[in-house]
């Protein structure tokens, strides 16, 4: 039975999360959403230095291209103007942020494919 894309959005996201909490990253907010859009993992480096809004893109194939490249300069824009939202309504420190991808290609049988993008754009 084939997946939607929201269910492979959903693992993908999933799959990022924990990854990045073996970093040793702390999860601030998941599926953050301010008008029209939504940012997918926001959290703390390790270090406590840089809070880090996280696109995640997760594929099930190659047919649309690699995940990574679905972070159109529309969207990164859309995340950047979501991100500011975020830091005017709940980050009273001074901290400063980025902007990661992780991208996801899930593969029959195989485990999934994972790179994690920091500072991407």
């Amino acid at each position: 039975m084939s997946q939607s894309s929201k269910e492979i959005g959903d693992k993908g996201e999933e799959i990022a999360a924990e990854l990045l909490v073996e970093k040793g990253y702390e999860i601030v907010e998941r599926n953050y959403r301010f008008g029209k859009g939504e940012i997918d993992i926001i959290a703390k480096t390790p270090d406590k230095k840089y809070l880090v809004f996280v696109e995640v893109k997760s594929r099930k194939n190659l047919e649309f291209g690699e995940p990574e490249y679905a972070v159109t300069k529309n969207k990164m824009g859309q995340l950047r103007r979501i991100a500011s939202a975020y830091i005017y309504e709940n980050v009273p420190e001074d901290i400063d942020f980025r902007m990661d991808v992780v991208a996801i290609l899930f593969r029959q049988n195989k485990k999934p494919l994972i790179e994690h993008y920091e500072n991407a754009f």
